[in-house]
């Protein structure tokens, strides 16, 4: 079932190129020369940690080559970041001082951090700096000015470089100052991994290669109904599946016994699979279902069709049928954009799903025969957890911004950044 057929991979070009109707972005070569210039780079270093210690640095990777590419044009580089919701208020443990260390094991350059940003603060260690190095800022979010965008903190930032880069697509669906004000009042681009990250979704869903199946997964439909119904008129296939599908499933007459499911949304449910039809996208729900009495790891389950699910019996995957069906219909895919797991993959023998499907979409994208794009918390997890996500095309680390761009949201930090 994980394998694909020859006639699955009609190879696309490994190389995506730019259409003429694709929103041109600006990118740092737009700047020129920038030797001898200060650019501010906003990362997103807010990542997980334990015992001050660095538990995932992918983000830190992320941001990694476009330091280093603005180094190598000879600009002075100061990186700064939000770490954790400290409210406007400076809090020791959230301190980005603890991340300089981490960073500069990753970039192999000497960072300095610096706890006071005023003007003659930075300047003063600039003036003492005695080798090529990275100044790393304090928590923007220590300032209130960061999240309501305060012009006042936009311009206390601005002064201090000459060009602005935003590697934080992460944090780009927010207009703060960081994001969104300081473009306005530097020479702005999007860095290296933000470039990829916009090139990446215009060809997933703003000009993508047809037919295009999106996954949407998940516990609640009320999470992702504006998703499903932007996705609905952007789409030629659309899986559902998670909680959410036992919603569906319901809505259709389906008795889904004791399951997750938000039977109020009956009607909004019903009028997604309508506007469905209306725009010519196929809702795929599963055929057959994997139940249990107990949501545990081993737990007794068995696969059964619509109408036999027992009342005490919970729907927590889909069954091997459905995935199979998925498999044939995603082979005659170009494109999948990937968001929520197919059932209750954190405990085995839930997962068995998400992991076969995203199997028969790596091998598809391995072959060229598949661009495939994911992104979320859950997904990325997911895919992980089935040991393919260096497999698909690309992977976004965003949660509420890539969730947004599902919903075909204008993203404010995006925008500014446009040509």
């Amino acid at each position: 079932m994980n394998g694909v057929s020859p006639a699955a991979c009609q190879t696309l070009p490994r190389l995506w190129l730019v259409s003429e109707h694709m929103v041109q972005f600006k990118n740092i070569e737009d700047f020129g020369t920038i030797c001898g210039k200060r650019v501010l780079v906003r990362a997103d270093l807010n990542v997980p940690m334990a015992n001050g210690i660095v538990t995932d640095d992918t983000r830190i990777r992320s941001v990694a080559p476009t330091i280093l590419h603005l180094m190598k044009k000879g600009a002075q580089v100061f990186v700064m970041s939000h770490f954790g919701r400290p409210g406007g208020k400076v809090v020791p443990e959230m301190s980005l001082e603890q991340l300089a260390q981490p960073l500069a094991n990753v970039i192999k350059k000497a960072v300095v951090f610096v706890a006071d940003c005023s003007d003659e603060a930075i300047t003063e260690i600039l003036e003492a700096l005695e080798e090529e190095a990275v100044l790393l800022m304090e928590n923007l979010r220590f300032q209130e000015g960061e999240t309501n965008n305060d012009p006042n903190f936009v311009k206390f930032i601005a002064k201090k470089a000459d060009f602005y880069v935003n590697e934080a697509f992460s944090c780009s669906h927010r207009a703060h100052a960081s994001t969104e004000g300081i473009a306005h009042l530097l020479p702005s681009a999007a860095g290296l991994s933000l470039e990829k990250e916009l090139t990446a979704l215009e060809n997933a869903l703003g000009n993508p290669h047809r037919p295009v199946c999106a996954v949407v997964g998940g516990a609640k439909v009320s999470s992702k109904l504006d998703v499903l119904t932007n996705l609905v008129e952007k789409v030629d296939h659309l899986i559902i599946g998670g909680g959410m599908a036992n919603t569906f499933l319901s809505a259709q007459g389906v008795d889904v016994g004791a399951s997750l499911c938000e039977h109020d949304l009956a009607d909004t449910a019903r009028n997604i699979l309508k506007k469905a039809t209306e725009q010519n996208c196929t809702i795929h729900l599963p055929t057959d279902l994997i139940v249990a009495k107990e949501f545990k790891a081993g737990a007794d389950c068995r696969t059964v069709g619509h109408g036999e699910v027992a009342a005490d019996e919970m729907i927590l995957d889909v069954g091997p049928a459905s995935i199979e069906g998925l498999a044939d219909m995603l082979a005659s895919c170009k494109t999948l954009i990937w968001n929520g797991p197919m059932g209750a993959f954190e405990i085995s023998p839930f997962d068995a799903a998400t992991v076969a499907l995203a199997k028969i979409a790596a091998s598809l994208t391995a072959c060229g025969s598949l661009i495939s794009v994911a992104g979320g918390g859950d997904t990325v997890a997911a895919l992980n957890h089935a040991g393919v996500a260096d497999q698909f095309t690309h992977i976004s680390t965003a949660g509420g911004a890539f969730l947004e761009w599902m919903e075909g949201k204008e993203l404010p930090g995006v925008k500014v950044l446009e040509k």
